[in-house]
């Protein structure tokens, strides 16, 4: 069966499908194959409900473990548990130590591991962590291990000064930490 168009409507068809091919491949796994944070700024001084999105396995293999790196300057980071899966907290002394609730901390979470559990690769999931946020502003960098039934992919590659993040073919999600105008941080919630 032939399709034929009115010659009024063909140029509107050709733009729907240039439309549809691009929105494609936006969506292909090739185009969007980081882990990311689904908010990307967060107040500094905060306590950061971090959400990392998992949008697919390692080469068509299907997830089973997702350790994340917690950045310097970041305090009690937490994961929320997820049904099916296993969390492993990691912790080590500081180099400096801080307060908190009138307590000094001398040694804190550095990974967070979720394991035991199957993500498929064609499927996507969310992996949740609370943590207090540094004082002053900047961006953080969370790198990941993403292991897979087959291989893994390493999440870990930071930019350097003035690169371009797109740049990069592995990039570690990343956090823009905002501090109020006119202050060097601040205070916005507080969790125990």
């Amino acid at each position: 069966m032939t399709l034929r168009l009115r010659p009024a409507l063909a140029p509107l068809f050709a733009t729907f499908a240039g439309v549809a091919c691009l929105a494609a491949a936006a969506w292909s796994p090739n185009a969007s194959a980081h882990i990311v944070f689904e908010q990307k700024q967060a107040a500094a001084g905060s306590y950061f409900k971090g959400v990392l999105l998992v949008g697919h396995g390692c080469n068509g293999s299907a997830t089973r473990a997702i350790t994340v790196t917690i950045p310097d300057g970041v305090q009690g980071a937490h994961p929320q548990p997820k049904a099916g899966w296993q969390v492993e907290v990691r912790r080590e002394k500081l180099a400096k130590p801080y307060a908190s609730h009138g307590k000094t901390v001398e040694e804190d979470v550095r990974t967070l591991r979720w394991f035991g559990g199957t993500l498929a690769d064609a499927h996507f999931d969310e992996f949740r962590m609370l943590m207090k946020l540094p004082e002053q502003g900047g961006k953080l960098y969370f790198p990941v291990l993403q292991e897979c039934e087959n291989g893994k992919s390493e999440w870990t590659q930071v930019p350097a000064a003035g690169q371009n993040p797109r740049e990069l073919k592995s990039p570690a999600p990343a956090l823009d930490v905002i501090a109020p105008e006119g202050t060097q941080g601040g205070h916005a919630g507080h969790v125990h």
